[in-house]
Order: structure tokens, then sequence, then C-alpha cells
């Protein structure tokens, strides 16, 4: 992979005030992205900090630009979209980032699903399902304009999907991977590609509650940086990732020491749905990995 592989190219990172979307943005930026707009659904100073770090990354003034943007309004989206491309002239690569957790469905510790506050339950799924869609929805005729395009779909571990307290979330996510394997047949021919990142640990990250982290390094769970995801993310928004559409990558699996090609396919996993019985035009989510 080239020392600028995003070179040229303009992104926009919902959630990228903090955590992961933060961690994403600074990594395209010293990738060479010619611009990139991060949003949040409340949180303008975040953005701002973050579109101010972009510009010193890149080194060059406007490079950054910080938008509020509630993921769950489809006209906020738009609205994104097109600020996006008036103040950079193209879009070439969303990453969904956006999400919440089970913190925000429950009262205190994760229930089970008939004890979640419906209000949150409805607040969860608009932003982890809706808010994606809403976001491609508004991008995908600019990044087909562009004739080239990267859609990057925050999931999660299969097993957390299906798992005891974890309703909505984990259905939540496995409509996310759904999604990116409908969207990747739709997008056949133009150009653009859809797939999906599982960070495929716990993050140190607002994400979760506030004692979580502690919590788990008092346990001895392992504890992953947000700047682990970069390299994977870097590399699925580049041009090495052309064949890949309907897949999903494990971000721990990534390996330095091979060569950035090699790295991607290390970190793909096969997709969490069984491989479907009816010919399809596209089967690259289901095709062996390498080495097996």
């Amino acid at each position: 992979m080239a020392d600028k592989p995003l070179e040229g190219k303009i992104a926009l990172i919902t959630g990228g005030g903090r955590g992961m979307g933060r961690a994403m943005a600074r990594a395209f930026a010293m990738a060479g992205a010619k611009g990139i707009c991060v949003t949040s659904g409340a949180s303008p100073d975040e953005v701002a900090e973050a579109a101010a770090e972009i510009d010193r990354i890149t080194g060059r003034a406007s490079a950054g630009l910080g938008l509020i943007a509630d993921v769950r309004d489809a006209a906020a989206c738009r609205d994104a979209v097109t600020k996006t491309v008036k103040h950079f002239g193209a879009l070439h690569i969303l990453v969904n980032n956006a999400g919440l957790g089970m913190k925000n469905v429950g009262d205190s510790s994760r229930g089970r699903f008939w004890e979640c506050r419906p209000d949150g339950w409805d607040k969860l799924i608009a932003t982890n399902v809706n808010g994606p869609f809403h976001m491609a929805h508004a991008a995908a005729p600019h990044l087909i304009e562009a004739g080239w395009g990267r859609i990057l779909n925050m999931s999660k571990n299969a097993d957390t999907m299906h798992s005891e307290r974890n309703s909505p979330y984990g259905p939540s996510k496995a409509a996310v991977e759904a999604m990116s394997i409908c969207w990747a047949q739709d997008l056949i021919g133009t150009g653009v590609t859809s797939n999906t990142i599982l960070p495929s640990g716990f993050t140190n990250t607002t994400f979760s509650r506030p004692a979580a982290v502690p919590r788990a390094r008092e346990v001895g769970r392992k504890v992953y940086e947000p700047e682990e995801i970069a390299p994977l993310a870097v590399a699925l928004a580049s041009e090495i990732s052309a064949h890949y559409s309907g897949c999903r990558f494990n971000a721990r699996s990534w390996d330095d020491t091979l060569s950035p090609e090699d790295a991607l396919e290390a970190c793909r996993t096969l997709a969490v749905f069984p491989k479907p019985k009816r010919e399809r035009a596209l089967l690259t989510g289901w095709e062996p990995l390498k080495g097996t």
C-alpha cells in the first residue's frame, strides 16, 4: 500500500469526535485524505477539536470539517452529506461509526429485554440501524457519481449479537451485517463497496459505562485502545480493498509484519449468515479464507 493510500480522497465519519471515530479520522488524515468531515449528534466542541486536529496533521486549513448531525434524523444526514460535498467538492468514503450501547436502554446494569426502557430501545435502534441507512442513503449517489467509493459499517463479534442481556444492541449489529451485504449487492458495477469492521474486543472508549474500563482492567480483561482499529480502516478505505464487498473484517487480526494486502485478508472473517442456497452475483463474504 502506498505511503498515502487515501491521497485525494474525501471521507465522512459519523461519531468522529471521539473514540474510534476520532482515531480513524487521524489515521485517514495521515494516510493523505484531502478532506475529512467528522460528525457528532450533540458534541460541537469535540468535532471542532477533531477538525482542528485534522488540519494540523495535514498541514492544510479546512482539511477538517466538524458538523453536528444526529444520524437518527434523515434530514440532518442529508444536510451533512450536502455540506461535505459543498466544502470539499466530492465524497468517496463513508464510515458509519456512530452508535449507542446497552447503557442507553436500562437504568443500571444490562437487563433482560422486558426490563429495557422502550424509549431507550427506540433510540438505540434509530441510531444503530436507521442511522447508517440515513447516511448511506444520502451519500450513495455521490459515491456512485464519483465512480469510486467505500462504505464502512461498524459491527460486533457474532457471538454477542445473540447473547443474553444484550438486546437490542446485539440484534442491531446483526441488522448492520445484513444491510452491508444487501448494499454490496445493490452496488455491484458502481465502483462502490460496502463492508463491516468489528473492533472484536473491549475498547477504551466512552461507549461503555464509566466504570466498565477500570473494572475490566482490575479483573485482567484485555482492553484495546481506539487507535488499534486504524490500520484496518485505512486499508478498507483504500484502493487495495477493491476486491472485497459484502465482507466483514476483524481489526484485532491486523499484522504489521505482512504486506497491507495480506494483512487485510488476514483480518477477513466469514459472513455471520449461512451461505445463500440460491446463486448470487456476489458471494465474496463466503469465499474460503486464505490459508484455510
